[in-house]
């Protein structure tokens, strides 16, 4: 599997896949304390995103992009 490696084509491309089917969508972060890595990823079967980091200030970005999935999961759509 292939890493996205710019956040805003990541969070983009996430918000996308969420919004085109609701239902398949899932949202995965996984952190590795031993290799100090954060893995995002966004799948709904049939496509797969991930992005990987390193950096302490990309924790910031995943609040921010958590936050608008739980807004977006939280409204109903039509």
């Amino acid at each position: 599997m292939t890493y996205i490696t710019s956040w805003e084509e990541f969070a983009k491309a996430a918000e996308r896949l969420y919004q085109a089917d609701p239902v398949k969508c899932r949202f995965v972060v996984k952190y590795r304390h031993c290799d100090g890595k954060l893995v995002l990823k966004v799948t709904d079967d049939q496509v797969c995103l991930q992005y990987r980091t390193e950096h302490a200030q990309d924790v910031k970005k995943l609040e921010k992009l958590n936050s608008l999935m739980m807004r977006l999961m939280a409204t109903k759509q039509a």
